[in-house]
């Protein structure tokens, strides 16, 4: 009983190897778990809970947390239109959080005594995972096999083929890691600066060459409609939306930014629902928050995304940042018109009750309403006072 042990299992090269090596090398009892974030489906699924017995796994299972990552975290990074470094939306990272949470509550009610995951020791997910395990779990070991022996890729697989294990080790050359909010790849061309991924590396491919309308409909910030048709769940809509735009291969990008442990990192991701859901909704808001709305909520959301991406989920100051985001919401309601096309999208405008520039005072460049010439002119003498006085007192005139 005391050899009991939970792996956070993906069904990847480097968990496929924790299976065997903690099985047949350290004589763990391996129960592997697979907390789903919304980027699998029950097939996938079903291959995954396959793949880990036939590795040895003692028992698998299945934990769907996509409701919970998307009411806890997901709405809030749409609210704060939240993109790491301007270009990434902060898919694995906010992701790895749900599913250590998950995964210790499960490694808690079948009594283990460790945990284990796949996280290299270069990488920023080993300390989401040992952050999260350590704050809610501090009781359970934690075990990590593949940062301990700091194995390549190739002796990874070299050493599944000493123990018999067939699969398709070309593609998982690339290390793969699907969820509801983007896709991220990572192979030998992301450990460089200058090679890009190679087409196939991405799992959805361009299948649509003609141009689509969208209309999105947003309620107090929340993605609600795609073409005036209503769904279950978040989750639903999200799922939905990315089923139409990833025939386009929209949403491609790679991200270079700084990671958790000091060094620069690169990746590859493909998210067409997230980019698109995050710049509707910012036009959306650039039509319906005030000046300063729009000012302290981009200041906040750069925190928020930054403390996801560095996992401090768990810090207090995050629901304090989630309850100002919600509440900049309140007239973040209309629809959003989107053109889709080969390998981008085109934001076409937007229609709200809310809409500030359909207030009557005027026409930005064209027509004024409820102020004179002789207004502006004194607002804007009034206005310079202050540089004025700088420039006379410094002798800058």
């Amino acid at each position: 009983m005391g050899k009991k042990l939970v792996l956070a299992f993906s069904g990847g090269l480097d968990t496929s190897f924790c299976v065997k090596y903690l099985k047949e090398e350290k004589g763990f009892e391996v129960y592997t778990a697979i907390a789903n974030t919304g980027g699998f489906s029950s097939d996938e699924l079903k291959i995954i809970e396959e793949k880990a017995y036939r590795l040895g796994a003692k028992e698998h299972v299945t934990l769907d947390v996509t409701g919970e990552y998307y009411e806890k975290c997901i709405r809030y990074m749409v609210y704060g239109n939240v993109l790491r470094n301007n270009t990434y939306p902060v898919s694995v990272s906010s992701e790895r959080v749900f599913q250590a949470i998950a995964t210790i509550e499960y490694a808690k009610k079948i009594g283990a005594s460790y945990i284990a995951h796949g996280s290299t020791g270069a990488g920023n997910d080993q300390v989401r995972f040992d952050l999260t395990f350590q704050v809610l779990a501090p009781e359970i070991e934690i075990i990590t096999p593949t940062r301990d022996l700091m194995l390549s890729r190739q002796e990874e697989i070299d050493f599944l083929k000493k123990y018999g294990v067939e699969d398709d080790f070309e593609k998982m050359q690339y290390s793969i890691n699907q969820g509801i909010w983007g896709t991220s790849v990572g192979g030998k061309e992301t450990l460089t600066s200058d090679k890009g991924l190679p087409n196939e590396a991405f799992p959805s491919q361009l299948k649509t060459e003609s141009e689509k309308n969208i209309e999105l409909g947003f309620e107090k910030g929340e993605l609600k409609t795609i073409n005036g048709k209503s769904y279950d769940n978040g989750p639903a809509t999200i799922q939905a939306l990315e089923e139409i735009a990833s025939e386009y291969a929209i949403g491609r990008d790679i991200h270079v930014g700084d990671t958790i442990i000091g060094i620069k990192g690169r990746v590859g991701f493909e998210a067409a629902a997230p980019l698109i859901i995050i710049k509707a909704h910012h036009l959306l808001e650039k039509h319906t928050l005030t000046k300063w709305q729009a000012y302290w909520k981009e200041q906040l959301a750069n925190w928020y995304g930054m403390f996801l991406h560095e996992a401090m989920y768990q810090e207090p100051v995050m629901r304090n940042i989630e309850t100002f985001l919600e509440a900049t919401q309140e007239n973040v309601t209309g629809k959003v018109f989107v053109k889709l096309l080969p390998y981008r999208f085109e934001l076409q405008g937007i229609e709200s009750e809310h809409d500030l520039m359909k207030s009557g005072f005027g026409d930005y460049g064209e027509t004024v309403n409820e102020w004179s010439a002789e207004d502006i002119k004194g607002f804007t003498n009034i206005m310079a006072n202050s540089l004025k006085i700088y420039h006379k007192v410094n002798n800058k005139i």
